[in-house]
């Protein structure tokens, strides 16, 4: 089944080092699977209540790739640098069987 990784990026503490980090991930992201499918962008709640305020995603084809991809020794550089110039929130989630996705 389809997975996402959902990232919000709650506040960008040091915009140099997530320069770097936007430089370099989609070549480790594209290696286990993944492609980009939003970043960043206007967010409108429309209902209930919502906290995402820069929100990324990523499409896998399924949760093992995603994970893969996170705990990979390639990105674990990458995952450090985003960490030390930004505040996230991130989740992993997938496809379910359902009458809604069907023709």
């Amino acid at each position: 089944m389809t997975a996402y990784a959902l990232f919000d990026n709650v506040e960008v503490t040091d915009p140099a080092k997530l320069a770097a980090y936007a430089a370099r991930v989609r070549t480790v992201v594209e290696k286990h699977g993944g492609r980009y499918l939003s970043v960043g962008g206007r967010v409108e709640v429309v209902e209930g209540e919502s906290t995402l305020t820069y929100p990324v995603l990523i499409e896998f084809p399924n949760l093992a790739a995603a994970h893969s991809w996170f705990d990979s020794p390639e990105y674990q550089e990458l995952k450090a640098l985003r960490r030390s110039g930004s505040v996230a929130n991130a989740s992993f989630f997938e496809t379910g069987p359902s009458e809604l996705l069907s023709s």
